[in-house]
């Protein structure tokens, strides 16, 4: 790492670590709530969030459903893409969200694989419901979580780069 932060070398083996935590705690918790509310229990937790369990077929806020084989490919490529794009991330920020954006596609990725008579006809297990808002899991949460720090990076690399002036071409 320099003296500014910036990381030389190495981001990508973080990232996978990252990763490979998230996938883990995503079907950690997918397994819990398959067990402890597969019999169609809900478990109040407080004011509006309550954990019931929910399986989804399609992409974000159900849409898609049927396309799961569509969006597994989709997942995959994304994942592959960040971790050539990555490699060599400038910055723990980058980092950090590089991991949770492929943690959190690869956990449903996972789902859509192995939860369904078919390969990757599968259906991504979902349990945190808020009530107002549609029913999530710890992957959907990486997921935005790494897609939030991503943008987030690129604004505060942009404003650093230093402007290109008219004399400096």
């Amino acid at each position: 790492m320099t003296s500014t932060g910036r990381v030389r070398s190495g981001s990508l083996p973080t990232s996978s670590m990252l990763a490979a935590v998230v996938v883990a705690i995503d079907q950690i918790t997918k397994h819990w709530a398959l067990g402890r509310l597969g019999d169609g229990e809900v478990i109040h937790v407080l004011w509006t969030l309550q954990f019931n369990l929910a399986f989804n077929s399609g992409m974000a806020f159900g849409r898609a459903q049927g396309l799961g084989p569509v969006i597994a490919v989709v997942a995959t490529v994304v994942i592959v893409w960040l971790l050539v794009s990555f490699r060599r991330a400038s910055s723990r920020l980058s980092i950090v969200a590089v991991g949770l954006v492929i943690g959190g596609a690869a956990g449903n990725l996972v789902d859509r694989t192995f939860r369904g008579g078919e390969f990757l006809r599968g259906s991504v297990v979902d349990f945190v419901d808020f009530q107002w808002f549609p029913i999530f899991n710890v992957a959907d949460v990486a997921i935005n979580i790494g897609g939030a720090l991503l943008i987030i990076g690129f604004l505060v690399d942009a404003r650093r780069a230093p402007a290109k002036s008219v004399t400096d071409e």
